[in-house]
């Protein structure tokens, strides 16, 4: 089985490209897409928690993925190796049509591997190294390091706009828009009303609204 793997990270990205590009690249080697797999995700995301994690889990040995370009599978070089080594192991072959990578079980295949594994070994170490320099040298220069005990949260923002919320609340704004136009999780609001009795209010005479509604 031919798959052809579509990624893009906002809705707003366009997928057909990348669609046209494999179709172009199937063609040449006189293949047929059998089928597509697409998804609107962050390439920083694991691919465990993708389309693209059950895709591979299905796929058996000498099924060909195919995406345009290695950035597709992951934005980070460490996790790329994840998702080549799986496709090693199952012998399913990979291609890239704009790199022009072939990932198979060929003695070439897996020296390339073989490179990109260092490099991405190299890449941890590096980023180790920076991290642990510029800790010691914040620390040398007197800086507290960590969130220092008051320091300012999502909570504060909900804290100083508490009335706005409440205002929101009473012209039937869900929980939900709250949470969106804060950029916060149901989770943080829920232990602000929790401890503040006007916001929980609001959203108490909220519910008796809705369930009213509901019962007419």
């Amino acid at each position: 089985m031919i798959i052809g793997y579509l990624r893009v990270s906002t809705g707003k990205q366009n997928l057909a490209n990348q669609q046209d590009e494999i179709r172009r690249f199937a063609l040449s080697k006189e293949w047929t897409i059998d089928s597509w797999v697409t998804e609107v995700v962050s390439g920083r995301k694991n691919e465990r928690d993708r389309k693209l994690g059950a895709l591979l889990r299905r796929m058996k040995r000498g099924d060909t993925l195919v995406v345009t370009e290695i950035s597709r599978l992951s934005r980070t070089l460490t996790d790329v190796m994840t998702i080549m080594g799986k496709c090693l192991k199952k012998e399913i072959n990979l291609y890239t049509t704009k790199e022009g990578y072939t990932f198979d079980n060929s003695i070439n295949s897996k020296v390339l591997c073989f490179a990109f594994g260092l490099v991405a070994e190299i890449e941890r170490n590096l980023i180790s190294i920076r991290t642990k320099e510029a800790l010691a040298l914040r620390k040398a220069e007197g800086v507290t390091l960590g969130r220092r005990k008051g320091s300012y949260t999502k909570l504060n923002v909900l804290i100083e706009n508490q009335r706005s919320i409440v205002q929101m609340l009473n012209q039937d704004k869900t929980v939900t828009d709250i949470c969106r136009l804060y950029n916060l999780s149901r989770d943080t609001f829920d232990k602000f009303r929790r401890n503040h009795p006007l916001v929980q209010e609001a959203v108490d005479e909220k519910e008796k609204r809705r369930i009213g509604a509901r019962q007419k």
